[in-house]
């Protein structure tokens, strides 16, 4: 296989395993609560980085700002995968990934760096598309008042944008390695989720083979796994063409929750979940394009990508697919 096409197959792995998650996180949370899943994907995922990293002997010292900023992105990331995991509990998987996918639009409104002056009238125009399709979303079989899960989802939503953004101001031109800084956060995360889970640990026990499968592919592999193997993705092909790829998330999500969990789309959700990703794609293209025509002076330095990937979310150079033209900007929780 040609080494474009191999690279490609990588991205739409990443995404596809990306959107299979929330499907994931609700068969977990069906069998164990909230905050034991979120403990035991948050430990697992610590262990793993911390074989990865002890693997790594030639990386050398954990550097001070790794350790300084990963303990407030660290808590900034454990907010939104609780409000994201409680959600999930509550809508469907379908719902979840495309609700979750309005981060896209809604960090460029946070970040103002690399746009001065505004963003276009045609970005909130965008914006506005994506509301009404998250309104249509809601609505299920007929308009009536939103669901908890839906709402959790949009509050997600809001709390990563924040977290994204953040990611970009406290890491930019710094001496930062993403698996390092994962690190840091996924231990900052179990210490968080230990003590309010420590009452029903036990229930761990009690879940299964099936349970542990869930639980071990939401740590390793839609966190871990997805994490390296983006950035290996990432350092082969063009930032406009991992976006694209990538930005297929809500789309496998949607997929796996109409295939694996039995969700059922209506003309009415149908339509929503197509305004979503249309909404999603104009508006990071236009966010996109703005960000290029800023001068000089507008724009942030981006760091050229280190070796290390991404967490589905922690990572300095590669992660939110619409903002990777950004080296600072992409994250998604762990």
């Amino acid at each position: 296989m040609p080494e474009a096409r191999r690279t490609d197959a990588v991205l739409l792995l990443v995404a596809l395993v990306w959107g299979s998650s929330y499907l994931s996180a609700q068969t977990a949370t069906a069998v164990l609560p909230v905050l034991v899943v979120l403990f035991a994907r948050y430990a697992l995922s610590a262990l793993a980085c911390l074989g990865l990293v002890a693997a790594d002997r030639k990386s050398g010292r954990w550097t001070r700002d790794e350790l300084r900023i990963g303990v407030p992105l660290g808590i900034t990331q454990a907010a939104v995968l609780v409000v994201e995991t409680y959600g999930v509990a509550h809508t469907s998987a379908a719902n979840a990934g495309l609700i979750i996918s309005l981060t896209i639009v809604i960090t460029p409104l946070l970040d103002r760096s690399g746009h001065r002056g505004g963003l276009p009238l045609s970005f909130y125009a965008a914006a506005g598309v994506c509301l009404l399709a998250v309104g249509l979303l809601m609505s299920g079989n007929g308009f009536h008042a939103p669901r908890l899960g839906d709402l959790l989802m949009l509050a997600a939503a809001l709390i990563r944008a924040v977290h994204v953004a953040l990611v970009g101001r406290l890491t930019v031109n710094r001496a930062i390695r993403p698996l390092r800084l994962t690190t840091v956060q996924t231990l900052v995360g179990s210490a968080l989720f230990l003590l309010p889970a420590s009452g029903e640990l036990s229930t761990l026990a009690h879940i299964g083979v099936a349970g542990w499968a869930q639980l071990l592919y939401l740590a390793l592999f839609c966190s871990v796994f997805a994490f390296l193997a983006q950035t290996w993705a990432v350092q082969r092909t063009s930032a406009s063409r991992a976006s694209l790829l990538l930005g297929t998330e809500p789309i496998w999500a949607a997929a796996v929750g109409i295939a694996l969990a039995g969700d059922h789309f209506t003309p009415v959700t149908a339509l929503g979940a197509t305004l979503l990703v249309t909404g999603t794609y104009w508006g990071q293209a236009i966010e996109r394009a703005h960000r290029a025509k800023a001068p000089s002076g507008a724009r942030r330095t981006a760091r050229p990508a280190t070796a290390d990937p991404q967490f589905k979310d922690t990572l300095i150079p590669q992660a939110l697919p619409a903002q990777r033209q950004d080296a600072e900007e992409a994250q998604r929780p762990v």
